[in-house]
């Protein structure tokens, strides 16, 4: 059974080997899914909300940070099980829903050995290609979610994929970046994530989040950070990462 922790009072955080997903439960009884993980990983997703006392049906939302298969990968199947809408930034719809190939990210010599690893240990498990999800609203800078918990501030972060998303609530202090930020296994060090289509877009993103002062920042990969984020993030040193 994965292991299922709670990071704030409506924050779970449901870790994967790789892509994190995160379960958010809202005023109305259901849930918000923030990014869903690689394909097969739905049952898990389904367990974790069984276990906080929902049904398939309550899973209401399904946030995607950006289209990566660690992140998209199992939203159809997610949507098929429960009925979820699909949210997504607006520049990455496309290639969520399957209508345009998606760009390459541009790899320095660190993130290929990395990626090599990462994408040998995918294909040794079986792990097929995300299939298309649809999206049913598109997200840009500056839009709200009115119906979580608190309000929710959109933010339109790229260079690690055109249309990558954060979710900030300022009001609790909870960030989820995306993979624009992650941290070591003990929660240390925060790193800019690899594989990026614009290095220096990621760098700037980065740095926007880091301007936020998060208390709580829910990464995709690595150890969520729920206590001295904004002295980690000061601390970090987004441009030599990966070099």
């Amino acid at each position: 059974m994965d292991t299922l922790t709670r990071i704030t009072r409506t924050v779970w955080h449901l870790p994967f080997p790789a892509g994190h997903v995160y379960l958010v439960a809202l005023p109305d009884g259901g849930y918000a899914a923030v990014d869903t993980g690689v394909p097969g990983s739905a049952p898990a997703v389904l367990d974790a909300l069984d276990r906080l006392g929902g049904r398939p049906y309550q899973l209401r939302q399904i946030v995607l940070t950006h289209h990566h298969l660690d992140h998209m990968g199992s939203a159809a199947a997610l949507v098929a099980a429960t009925g979820a809408r699909v949210l997504a930034g607006a520049l990455d719809a496309p290639y969520i829903r399957g209508t345009a190939p998606a760009p390459e990210p541009e790899l320095t010599p660190a993130e290929r050995r990395l990626f090599a690893g990462v994408m040998g240990g995918l294909s040794a498990a079986g792990t097929p290609p995300p299939p298309p999800a649809e999206v049913d609203r598109e997200l840009h800078d500056g839009d709200t979610l009115e119906d979580w918990p608190e309000t929710v501030r959109v933010l339109h972060v790229p260079g690690h994929t055109p249309g990558g998303i954060a979710l900030h609530l300022p009001e609790s202090g909870v960030l989820f970046p995306g993979d624009l930020i992650g941290t070591d296994p003990e929660g240390r060090r925060a790193v800019l994530g690899p594989g990026n289509v614009a290095r220096e877009e990621a760098l700037a993103s980065f740095r926007r989040l880091v301007a936020l002062g998060a208390d709580t920042v829910c990464v995709p990969h690595g150890v969520p950070l729920r206590t001295g984020a904004r002295e980690v993030l000061a601390a970090a040193t987004p441009a030599t990462d990966w070099l």
